[in-house]
């Protein structure tokens, strides 16, 4: 939101009064038309005049999405409260640096810190109980929102963080409690640090040469519960070593022993089973079960990597979405994606196609891959046509609730991409990726320029062999970043409208400006709500009175999505 000068005032002038005060400061990507750069986003100025010092909150995730590690930068918002509080009240703080690599010791899945509503602040004689003041007088006093409770769905993502105890809480942890952790671990001095790298690696090693020696042979119970006992050895290692302040990797110290075990124990059939039923389960909620049953009885199809494959790629958006976000419950609004989720990709599985991801209110699906399809473009096509049918029951139900008006728009195109399973070994997932990806999104956003709800490229209807398909051109056009120029349709079951923009669009592309116009106000008369004839006409008077654009080819360079 933007500033308000009075506020900033108050406020500056309160941090005055009552500090000291350190606001956050953070890192954020900016991108614009010149650049994509991250930059410093510091608290206003007259704020930091007023005395306050600014923090920085960023914080750094390891690979699993899992925040553990405490922020290293010299101006960590931790470290600047501390050197707040160190000033305060000198030797408070049992620790004050951070050695590298050094992990958050959480207090536990609910910290145990005391937390004030704001509303109860804004009335405290009526929420609060007498001595509130003196309870936080000489205190840390942290100021923030806890995302858990946030209305805007992209807000409360922002600042929610899974910890080592979401797998017990099922809960993320808002960012507020993170830097309470951080503080309280300095404070009380109960940081964890990484054991060094040469004891995990003797620690390995004595598992390998242990193992080696007491399962020379492989039985499957015995062994089982030989290995099962040395890993929970392990576990009671690590437990005692976090005890002490010292972190060890659990998952990386049991690996002998298991990879010992599997060695020696993996038999091809439970190994091909397992397969089988881990592709099944990763498959069967995005894919036919006809598509499901021939990837498990050929999982080479799923193999690490990349492969290239002619698909047709769609791409949707809940156009209006953003408004219900803003003007609904967060219950209802979830509720609301959910079930527009579930009836598009059972449309997409019911073509045939494949469900690439969900980007918010947004559907990726594709045709082609993981197995061939000579009719991709026909089943894309009528997915996107049944997506447009299913949308009136989901438009009419949030216009009895008083939501605004909800159309999907559909973008598709068909190019050749590189599809399979993309990342690491550890961590990957079945997607596509390409230029003719990106086309197929830009698109999807094209249909706000001609206010149209699906367009498919000139690729896409040409592998349309279908006599009852019927299409109408709606211009040839060149999106943002690319330099080839494509042709764009869009369903259209009128033969009569189809045949009069034919005859106006041959015109236009002579460049004959007069006729053009002529020819669209011919269609508009009879056609009056036809938001393409719009678009033609006004881009026809302009160059009436301008002329038409140096070097004009008859394509239309599009300067947003």
């Amino acid at each position: 939101p933007a500033s308000v000068p009075a506020e900033d005032d108050a406020l500056a002038a309160s941090i005055a009064r009552n500090g000291p005060v350190v606001l956050a400061a953070n890192i954020e990507y900016r991108e614009t038309a010149a650049a994509r750069q991250w930059m410093r986003v510091d608290p206003l100025p007259r704020l930091q005049r007023a005395g306050a010092l600014p923090g920085l909150a960023s914080v750094e995730l390891d690979r699993d999405g899992v925040l553990r590690r405490f922020p290293q930068s010299p101006q960590a918002l931790w470290r600047q409260v501390l050197l707040q509080l160190e000033r305060q009240q000198p030797g408070v703080a049992a620790q004050r640096q951070a050695l590298p690599g050094q992990r958050i010791r959480y207090l536990s899945a609910e910290p145990p810190f005391t937390r004030i509503s704001y509303y109860r602040l804004l009335e405290p004689d009526r929420y609060l109980a007498p001595g509130w003041r003196e309870q936080l007088r000489d205190n840390v006093v942290l100021v923030g929102r806890s995302g858990k409770a946030a209305t805007e769905i992209g807000a409360a993502q922002s600042d929610l963080f899974l910890t080592p105890f979401f797998g017990r809480s099922g809960e993320m942890t808002p960012g507020v409690e993170i830097h309470a952790n951080l503080i309280a671990n300095m404070v009380e001095g109960q940081t964890l640090q990484p054991l060094a790298a040469a004891w995990v690696w003797w620690l390995l090693l004595g598992q390998a040469l242990l193992i080696s020696l007491v399962l020379p042979q492989w039985r499957p119970l015995l062994s089982g519960l030989m290995v099962g006992g040395l890993m929970l050895a392990v576990g009671g290692l690590a437990f005692v070593l976090f005890r002490t302040g010292w972190w060890l990797a659990v998952g990386q110290a049991m690996l002998a022993p298991l990879l010992a075990y599997v060695a020696q124990g993996g038999q091809a059939y439970f190994q091909e089973q397992a397969r089988k039923r881990e592709i099944r389960r990763a498959f069967e909620h995005y894919v036919s079960p006809a598509v499901v049953e021939q990837i498990v009885a050929n999982p080479m199809l799923l193999r690490l990597g990349g492969e290239r494959c002619e698909l047709t790629v769609l791409f949707t958006d809940l156009a209006g979405f953003t408004q219900i976000a803003e003007t609904m419950p967060s219950e209802a609004v979830a509720e609301l994606l959910n079930r527009h989720l579930a009836d598009m990709t059972e449309i997409v599985i019911r073509h045939g196609g494949t469900v690439d991801k969900f980007i918010g209110d947004s559907v990726m699906a594709f045709w082609g891959a993981p197995i061939a399809d000579p009719r991709q473009a026909e089943h894309a096509l009528a997915a996107a046509l049944d997506m447009q049918a299913a949308m009136q029951a989901l438009h009419d139900d949030v216009l009895l609730l008083g939501g605004p008006e909800l159309r999907i728009r559909i973008g598709l195109h068909r190019g050749e991409c590189v599809v399979g399973n993309l990342g690491g070994e550890k961590r990957f997932s079945y997607t596509a990726v390409g230029d003719s990806v990106n086309l197929a999104s830009r698109l999807e956003g094209v249909n706000k320029v001609y206010g149209t709800t699906i367009l498919l490229s000139g690729e896409v209807a040409a592998a349309l062999d279908l006599p009852e398909v019927r299409l109408r051109q709606v211009d040839i056009v060149r999106v943002v970043g690319k330099t080839q120029a494509i042709a764009i349709y869009t369903p259209c079951a009128d033969p009569h409208l189809r045949a009069m923009t034919e005859v106006a669009f041959r015109v236009y592309l002579r460049g004959e400006v007069e006729p053009a116009l002529l020819a669209w106000r011919t269609l508009q008369t009879q056609y009056l709500a036809d938001t393409v004839a719009d678009v033609f006409l006004a881009r026809l008077t302009r160059w009436r009175d301008e002329g038409l654009p140096a070097g004009w080819d008859g394509v239309s360079n599009l300067q947003s999505k």
